[in-house]
């Protein structure tokens, strides 16, 4: 993650999730340590998969401590292995007790959606179609997350609701109609942004294709419905599969040509990868 991005925007959620954990003071810690004292412990990977999040877990240390050094043996986005020694954490004690599982928490959580969108951007090795997530992330942890699917080889749909225009079935509602959606978003949005549209029909695609929509989502259909909607979109606009899509079906759509497909559960469903501090000793 750069460095700058760290700074401006990730470090005040690290802060916030060190402060949910150490809003007085680590009893445990102070109890058995009382003075600063250096030592160094293993980060270990306890089950194979893709690792992701080595500069927010390294971050969490240096906020408690800048003197905090951390080596690490590997780089977001590699494939590592069960027993594989990661990186060693160097410093005062007291910040390698007290920031451990903060730190792991943001590793394991975000190795675990770089290794669940890594198993499903495979199955679409070879096609056109773009693999995306969603907004569906946890609260405040989106920037985290979306850089996990990247380096999961996974890309990024918008970041949040400022990023573009995405008409989905309220707006809709609300405008009256999808014609009447995309001309009021034409009307309002800079024209610098693309406009995408939410479809359920395919009376509806037919409507987004007229009214010249940039991007046509093709939500929850059968493959037969998003094959004749293919073809009446026949190139005039971008496609994007999306609704409740998974490693599990994903297949099914993939000789259907779409631009993109999308798929909340990279974010929201996603298990961890097991990793853990071990072996800490004191550096005389």
């Amino acid at each position: 993650m750069n460095p700058i991005t760290m700074q401006l925007v990730a470090d005040k959620y690290i802060r916030l999730a060190l402060e949910e954990d150490i809003n007085s003071e680590d009893v445990s810690t102070n109890a058995v340590m009382p003075e600063a004292k250096p030592g160094e412990v293993d980060l270990i990977c306890k089950e194979d998969g893709v690792i992701a999040g080595l500069p927010v877990f390294a971050r969490t240390f240096q906020l408690l401590d800048p003197e905090t050094k951390v080596e690490c043996f590997v780089k977001d986005g590699d494939f590592v292995s069960q027993g594989q020694l990661l990186a060693t954490v160097k410093g005062d004690i007291r910040v390698l007790l007290s920031g451990e599982r903060t730190a792991l928490n943001y590793l394991q959580r975000l190795s675990g959606i770089a290794t669940y969108t890594r198993s499903v951007a495979d199955l679409l090795a070879g096609t056109k179609t773009t693999l995306l997530d969603t907004r569906k992330t946890t609260p405040c942890m989106r920037i985290f997350e979306k850089y996990a699917v990247r380096m999961g080889g996974g890309s990024n749909h918008r970041y949040n609701l400022s990023d573009g225009v995405m008409l989905k079935d309220n707006h809709i509602n609300a405008a009256g109609g999808v014609k009447e959606a995309i001309a009021a978003a034409k009307a309002y949005a800079p024209f610098v942004r693309k406009i995408e549209v939410e479809t359920e029909t395919l009376d509806m695609v037919r409507e987004a294709v007229e009214a010249g929509a940039d991007i046509i989502m093709l939500d929850n259909m059968s493959i037969e419905q998003m094959a004749k909607a293919i073809a009446i979109i026949d190139g005039r606009a971008q496609t994007e599969c999306s609704g409740n899509i998974t490693r599990e079906n994903i297949k099914k759509i993939t000789d259907l040509g779409v631009d993109f497909v999308s798929s909340g559960a990279l974010t929201h469903s996603a298990p961890i990868l097991d990793l853990s501090l071990k072996h800490l000793r004191v550096v005389e």
